[in-house]
């Protein structure tokens, strides 16, 4: 059976209903991870889970250590990532509560360090990044929404930006030009990691608000923060009939 690891978002920063085995205060090349590998059984399987930002939440987006995250969860004997995230909707479609499995992303981040591929080189290395997630994980998550009768897209397109301020309207606008469905802090460059470890990586985004000039209101933080304690019920569920199925 795979071996799964959970990557918790905001409002994930704990899995509920993990019976913890063993917790794991891993080092790596890159320095420590967000949080300690927590190993224990959750729906029958085994799973490996992450808080990307801490416990408690204490990282924001840029300043995620995502390849000592990543290395932290090869090191302890993933080989495949389920990668929780909350984001802002653009696509009209995917209003609040609405989950996406997305099957492209833009990367608009700057000064991360996105590879494991930067000195003494022997020789360049270069992934394929062509379709940055795995299909067969994606189908995955989408069956089991799909039981689960949660409104979702199977499709969409994931724009990763800088943070942690949200985005202006004007940059809205032209994520969407670029043909962006959905827009968050963390996509990136965790996916390219998980690429370059060659670990099957797939997301399950929740969107949490529409995007900034999307609604007639400002963003408010306590929306946000009541539709990730919803959206979490179903994340955590969605999550358990991946495992069951596997």
């Amino acid at each position: 059976m795979t071996v799964y690891a959970i990557i918790g978002g905001s409002g994930l920063t704990r899995l509920e209903g993990l019976q913890i085995r063993q917790s794991l205060a891993l080092d790596t090349p890159y320095g420590a991870p967000s949080a300690e590998v927590q190993i224990g059984e959750y729906a029958g399987s085994e799973v490996l889970f992450l808080a990307r930002h801490g416990h408690p939440h204490r990282f924001a987006p840029h300043r995620v250590n995502y390849r000592a995250n990543l290395w932290a969860l090869k090191q302890a004997g993933a080989e495949a990532i389920l990668a929780v995230n909350a984001v802002g909707g653009i696509n009209g479609a995917m209003g609040t509560g609405h989950f996406c499995v997305p099957h492209q992303l833009i990367d608009y981040t700057s000064g991360r360090e996105h590879s494991y591929f930067a000195d003494d080189l022997e020789p360049v290395t270069h992934i394929d990044f062509t379709y940055p997630y795995s299909e067969s994980l994606r189908q995955r998550l989408i069956a089991a929404l799909v039981v689960e009768g949660a409104g979702f897209s199977d499709r969409g397109v994931y724009a990763c930006m800088q943070g942690p301020r949200l985005e202006t309207a004007a940059e809205i606008l032209r994520l969407e030009r670029d043909g962006c469905d959905i827009v968050g802090m963390t996509g990136m460059p965790e996916a390219a990691l998980a690429r370059e470890l060659q670990l099957d990586y797939a997301c399950l985004a929740l969107v949490v608000n529409p995007a900034a000039g999307k609604s007639a209101s400002v963003i408010s933080m306590t929306e946000i923060e009541r539709a990730l304690g919803e959206g979490m019920v179903r994340v955590r569920s969605t999550l358990a009939r991946v495992l069951r199925a596997d």
